[in-house]
């Protein structure tokens, strides 16, 4: 249907610009998009599904194992080998430090042991000293008692005793040995039985021994070739020889050897008289 014509002279002023209604759609668009948003709607609908069934199924993995070859079974070898060898040196390393510390403590108590020895040596040796000390003073007073008598000191020795007294002197700057009995070191006893001998009397080895002979004589009342003994009879410690004129001959200790001293320097405590 035409539509109806306007006068020119007539027209509005606005009647030549553009109506500002939006324009009418045809059904064949809206039809069109309304199945574009329909399949996109039905594709994010399957997707979504497929997306839930996905999520709802455990992934299963499968994992390989690897295959031994002879290779790494050699090295595999080998290294067991190795730590059992280690596990060995380390044993054998711990029995040895064991070892040693038990060395060590042994070692310890022996010297332990020797220390308390060496200790008790010490103190027989102080005792014994001062016996000897105790032994010299007695002498000393008996010496001082008996200064007015002449027979200790004028007396001439003849016979056997001359003969003895002649092999004590000429024994005199030999070495001290203990358990000497010569020809060129001696101790106090084997150098007195060594003297006696010479004239056919024989004499125990010992000391103590030595100092039982005979007849036992004063101090005051010494003749040559007397036996001195230091110590009480019987458990004397030390011997020598009377060779007249308040002198004795007699193998003392190492540092001096056989020596005559007079009765002074180391007064005896008896004497004993066997010619």
């Amino acid at each position: 249907m035409e539509e109806p014509l306007i006068p020119v002279g007539l027209m509005s002023h606005t009647a030549h610009i553009r109506s500002h209604r939006k324009p009418r759609r045809s059904a064949s668009n809206i039809a069109m998009r309304a199945g574009v948003a329909s399949g996109v709607l039905g594709t994010l609908a399957v997707a979504t599904a497929a997306g839930s069934a996905s999520a709802a199924e455990p992934v299963t993995q499968t994992l390989e194992l690897p295959v031994f070859t002879g290779d790494l079974a050699a090295q595999v070898a080998q290294s067991a080998q190795a730590t059992q060898q280690a596990a060995a040196n380390y044993q054998l390393e711990a029995e040895r430090d064991a070892a040693a510390a038990a060395a060590a403590k042994e070692a310890a108590k022996d010297l332990a042991a020797a220390k308390k020895a060496e200790a008790k040596k010490k103190a027989e040796e102080a005792r014994v000293a001062a016996a000897e000390a105790a032994s010299r003073n007695a002498g000393r007073t008996v010496l001082a008692t008996s200064a007015g008598s002449s027979s200790t000191s004028t007396s001439t020795a003849t016979g056997s005793a001359a003969a003895v007294i002649a092999f004590v002197k000429a024994q005199i700057g030999d070495a001290y040995v203990s358990g000497g009995t010569g020809p060129n070191s001696w101790d106090c006893s084997g150098l007195v039985q060594a003297a006696f001998r010479q004239v056919g009397i024989d004499l125990p080895r010992v000391s103590q021994d030595q100092s039982m002979q005979g007849t036992q004589v004063s101090l005051d009342n010494l003749q040559p070739g007397d036996i001195l003994y230091w110590g009480g009879r019987g458990s004397a410690y030390h011997v020598a020889v009377y060779v007249g004129d308040g002198m004795f001959v007699g193998a003392q200790n190492p540092s001096t050897g056989v020596v005559e001293r007079p009765l002074s320097y180391d007064p005896p405590t008896g004497a004993v008289r066997v010619l």
